[in-house]
């Protein structure tokens, strides 16, 4: 298994269903339009895929694509496509259930907030009556980034905030960019 894997594996310990088995490889991967990131020139998504449901998006560091392992790897792949070419593509795929009814709770607020607008942890806590951190956590916990936006959500004085459990680093910028793609 390779580092990340492994460090994946320990970062979802505990956050919803307890990870013991390695994870499975992607179904697609789909390089984002070359972007300056940092010392990085772009980053790339990864797609895994059961039968019937997407069950993660997640971002890679700049690699090489890989194409679809099966139709629904396929239509991800173009949904994706269709957003990097359109950030205000509305999504259609199927989701996985995961997550607590809180979390859930937290990404139906997020999947709320129109595309160039953001709001604070602070407002979502307002808005589901929770606090801002557990909203930060929930957010970090998000299994369907893009489809899911959680770019949007950001700190209460208009910093970046976190992302994906980072606060700092390459994800970070990731998310800097996806705000800017979409005109935030």
């Amino acid at each position: 298994m390779k580092n990340w894997q492994a460090e994946m594996q320990r970062d979802r310990a505990g956050f919803g269903d307890n990870i013991t088995a390695p994870l499975k490889p992607f179904d697609a991967i789909l390089p984002a339009p070359r972007v300056a990131i940092g010392n990085s020139t772009h980053f790339a998504l990864g797609v895994r895929c059961d039968r019937d449901f997407v069950t993660a998006i997640e971002y890679l560091p700049a690699s090489a694509g890989q194409l679809p392992q099966s139709l629904l790897a396929k239509e991800a792949v173009r949904q994706l496509s269709a957003w990097f070419a359109d950030p205000a593509y509305v999504f259609s795929l199927p989701l996985a259930p995961v997550g607590t009814a809180f979390q859930r709770r937290v990404w139906a607020a997020i999947a709320e907030i129109p595309c160039g607008q953001t709001r604070s942890y602070g407002h979502l806590a307002e808005v589901i009556a929770s606090g801002p951190r557990a909203v930060g956590n929930a957010c970090g916990a998000n299994p369907y980034p893009l489809v899911v936006p959680c770019h949007r959500v950001i700190a209460a004085d208009k910093g970046l905030g976190g992302f994906a459990r980072q606060r700092g680093g390459f994800l970070l910028m990731v998310k800097q960019w996806l705000l800017q793609h979409e005109g935030a």
